[in-house]
């Protein structure tokens, strides 16, 4: 399995290549050169695995260059009931006929980010003993992604991480989470910024190659493919838990910010899993639910990024809608070039409403959209609770809420659940107006010493602190 850009460079990798990479040369991302197609003998096969084998079985079609017998071990180290909570890993639950919630939270941060981190340090550490190197992981989180990361690669051999984050605009949970981690190889930057800010960094800093070279810079962002590989497992189990047979099509909806969750989804579907519909559910930071309505990408400035009660989701540049993109063009790097270096690099945004391809997100691809405010998250979550005595959290709930405008009669509706409720816990207060459970691992979180450094939002001053960090 090689692996190309998808803005053109002529190189073609292998896994652990781009494993340990992160974005392509030429600013790109990367992508399998075809995807590896699934049929119902082999979904039949794979539907009473359990959820470590099948992990192993989905990323040996990507992963040649890792002994099958070691890719076993990782995926068996990786996804256990001991790390996860639970025998079935992501357990599905159904809330009300034909709308179902996938639970994706229940490992060591409380999010979903988890499922693809924890794979994610197993495979580092693996690759980089086998190597005998060291890498310095370079982050950009808005509340999630840096806490998931962090908890898996805390104390790991050979793994610095740098993780940037947009300074106030997390929960206090999440930040309690990530600062006051101790460990010498956990390095927190609090941006003076937004969330995009702290990605353009991220970005920038993989697009100097002297840089990224002498300092060995890796990143855990979902333009890492390892990542989002293996966030398409837990569609593959959604989808064995929600049917009976291979014969019948299921619809997710995902809360979206970055597009990284909903990309796995894609992936999924591209390989042949029957998914009907791919619903990307947004906050009022609406790019993506603009682009699947009207065609047009208009990034918003971060003066325009609006604070909201889902504050993982407060996202105006999406990362990884590069590689559905470049699919929706028909793999035609060129015009992916335009789109995303000149259009958008010139005016901040593209116009896909007059081109043909721009029918296909739905037609072809199974796109649709939604949003939601913040009252309309408060009254997801009295519903929720209410009817079902089940407590979800604010990104969860713009996920129901968009969910609930696309059923279909006799299709199955899976939600991917995001994060437990304790980590936004000051809006699962104003609408039921109680505390949400805290595991008793995290209780005093808040009150414990922070280590964390402020740096402005320039990659210059980031680059500075990793290079006087690393030598």
């Amino acid at each position: 399995m090689n692996y190309l850009s998808t803005r053109g460079h002529a190189d073609r990798k292998r896994f652990c290549e781009i494993l340990l990479e992160g974005l392509a040369p030429d600013g790109g991302l990367y992508l399998p050169e075809t995807y590896p197609q699934v049929d119902t003998a082999t979904l039949a096969k794979w539907r009473t695995l359990p959820y470590n084998e099948l992990a192993f079985e989905i990323l040996s079609l990507y992963v040649d260059d890792i002994p099958a017998a070691d890719l076993k071990a990782i995926c068996a180290k990786t996804y256990t009931a001991e790390v996860f909570g639970t025998d079935e890993i992501v357990p599905l639950r159904e809330l009300e006929d034909g709308v179902y919630l996938e639970a994706l939270s229940n490992g060591p941060t409380l999010a979903f980010k988890d499922m693809a981190m924890q794979l994610l340090g197993n495979l580092f550490e693996y690759e980089l003993a086998r190597r005998g190197a060291e890498l310095n992981i370079l982050g950009a989180t808005s509340g999630d992604t840096g806490s998931a990361a962090e908890y898996a690669m805390r104390g790991k051999k050979g793994v610095r991480v740098f993780m940037t984050s947009p300074d106030g605009r997390m929960s206090p949970f999440q930040q309690a989470q990530m600062f006051s981690l101790q460990d010498a190889n956990i390095h927190n930057i609090a941006i003076t910024g937004v969330f995009d800010d702290c990605q353009d960094i991220v970005k920038a800093v993989s697009n100097d190659l002297a840089f990224k070279r002498k300092y060995r810079i890796g990143t855990v962002n979902s333009i890492n493919w390892a990542r989002l590989l293996a966030q398409v497992v837990y569609y593959f189990a959604g989808y064995f838990q929600a049917t009976a047979s291979n014969d019948k099509p299921v619809s997710f909806t995902v809360p979206s910010g970055n597009f990284g969750n909903v990309c796995a989804g894609h992936v999924a579907r591209m390989m042949g899993l029957p998914i009907q519909t791919l619903v990307v559910a947004t906050n009022e930071n609406d790019v993506l639910d603009e682009f699947f309505r009207t065609g047009v990408y208009r990034v918003r400035a971060a003066v325009d990024t609006h604070e909201t009660s889902s504050p993982s989701m407060d996202i105006s540049k999406a990362s990884n809608f590069e590689r559905f993109v470049f699919d929706l063009v028909g793999r035609d790097a060129a015009r992916l070039r335009q789109l995303f270096v000149d259009d958008l690099g010139l005016t901040g945004s593209f116009d896909l409403s007059a081109d043909p391809a721009f029918k296909q997100a739905a037609e072809r691809f199974g796109f649709r959209s939604g949003r939601s405010t913040h009252a309309d998250r408060l009254a997801m979550i009295r519903d929720t609770e209410k009817r079902f005595a089940t407590l979800i959290d604010p990104h969860t709930a713009d996920g129901l809420k968009a969910a609930r405008e696309q059923l279909v009669p006799g299709v199955p509706m899976v939600v991917l659940e995001t994060a437990l409720p304790i980590k936004f816990a000051a809006t699962v207060v104003e609408a039921l107006g109680e505390e949400p459970a805290r595991p008793k691992k995290f209780e005093g979180i808040e009150a414990l010493p922070k280590r964390v450094v402020q740096l402005p939002a320039d990659a210059e001053a980031v680059k500075a602190y990793i290079a006087q960090h690393c030598d």
